[in-house]
């Protein structure tokens, strides 16, 4: 069933040019992928709920009695990302379930498979959005007046999408059904490659967070406006580009501009804004938070924080146990959000399982992993499932 389900969503949001992916959430491509989930858990008698947040929940048993134990990830992507990052831990998630039921297996707790919404953060700049919002860490009025490029606010995106943007908040109802979460995921990163490993389970995600710098200046003509005349925010951006790579490298993290907005973006005209977004991380959380205020006072920018993650330490007896059961495999830190990190921020307990990158690339077309390593995945899925619905 994995090779049926991987081949059936291969083709939702890909881009011809760059064979990319672009999913933003509630894009026609993500409504696409959020209706073959429905499908998928129609096929299999699930209880498919929707929580007040946009998040998908498909139940095998009703958790309202007892929480349940949960798998999945979310659907969305990077904009020209790769087909693994979110997707193989959903569709994983099903074919685990399949395997379960094949042995006759019947869970002595509710088991869901769960879809996070916008766990990206490509369209409304927040990353894992359905899960903040489902557990608080997100104020809900901050996250209703997020603009996407196209100056369209969260609040107007959902209501087009036939949702309630007044719903969106702390969900403790559905909250309250998680008793624990796994969450299995490609690798981002080739530790499982020099291991010789095709899966591995979760340590720790570092502290990690993101800043929108904005350089302002003078828009005028590029052809009349003398170069001592001219105040172009394109190079105090381009200076602070090179210092942070400098003082990334002296703090011992990582900090990457990766998406640049330029006004009013035209070949022959001085810009009047630059807006920039700063990713960055690292093992040590007042490492990170030292490069920004560095970066901060270097850059003169007008500098706001959109995103911050602390250090998430995954549940200890839960990462022993799955790696008791699946025979001693690898332990590895992860330096990439998800969405298993905020929901065990929130205290509900949760691990990750890793599945093999042979190119450690990851959010961008590059990325991979082999048909065996997916299916030792789902083996893995499932005997960790077994395990816990056990108890």
């Amino acid at each position: 069933m994995f090779d049926e389900m991987w081949g059936a969503i291969a083709h939702l949001g890909r881009d011809a040019r760059t064979r990319g992916y672009l999913r933003d959430a509630w894009s026609p491509a993500d409504l696409e992928l959020r209706q073959w989930f429905r499908q998928e858990a129609a096929r299999r008698s699930l209880d498919l709920r929707e929580d007040r947040n946009g998040n998908l929940w498909a139940w095998w048993g009703d958790p309202s009695g007892r929480p349940g134990v949960v798998t999945g990830s979310h659907l969305d992507s990077v904009r020209h990302g790769g087909a693994f990052d979110g997707p193989l831990g959903v569709v994983s998630a099903f074919a685990a379930l399949d395997t379960l039921r094949a042995r006759g297996f019947e869970p002595g707790r509710p088991l869901g498979v769960a879809c996070f919404t916008d766990e990206e953060g490509a369209r409304f700049g927040v990353p894992c959005m359905g899960s903040r919002l489902l557990t608080g860490a997100l104020d809900a009025d901050r996250a209703r007046g997020l603009t996407d490029d196209d100056g369209d606010s969260m609040a107007e995106v959902l209501r087009r999408s036939g949702r309630d943007p007044g719903g969106l908040g702390r969900d403790d109802e559905t909250l309250g059904h998680v008793g624990v979460f796994v969450e299995l995921h490609v690798e981002q990163g080739q530790e499982l490659v020099h291991r010789d490993a095709p899966v591995g389970v979760a340590a720790a995600i570092w502290p990690h967070g993101r800043w929108r710098f904005d350089f302002h200046g003078q828009a005028n003509h590029a052809g009349t406006t003398r170069l001592e005349d001219r105040d172009d925010p394109m190079l105090p951006f381009a200076r602070t580009v090179l210092h942070a790579r400098q003082a990334a490298q002296r703090q011992g993290v990582v900090a990457t501009f990766g998406r640049v907005r330029v006004s009013p973006n035209n070949a022959n005209a001085i810009p009047g804004l630059v807006s920039a977004w700063l990713d960055a991380r690292g093992g040590d959380e007042d490492a990170v938070r030292d490069l920004v205020f560095e970066l901060t006072d270097f850059s003169g920018a007008e500098v706001s924080a959109e995103s911050w993650t602390p250090v998430v330490d995954f549940d200890e007896a839960l990462r022993e146990r799955i790696v008791s059961v699946l025979g001693g495999v690898p332990v590895l830190p992860t330096g990439a959000g998800h969405d298993a990190g905020i929901l065990a921020s929130a205290g509900v307990p949760s691990a990750m399982v890793f599945v093999r990158n042979p190119t450690g690339i990851s959010h961008s077309p590059d990325e991979h992993a082999e048909a065996a390593d997916c299916h030792a995945g789902v083996a893995a899925l499932a005997t960790t499932l077994e395990e816990l619905c056990r108890s």
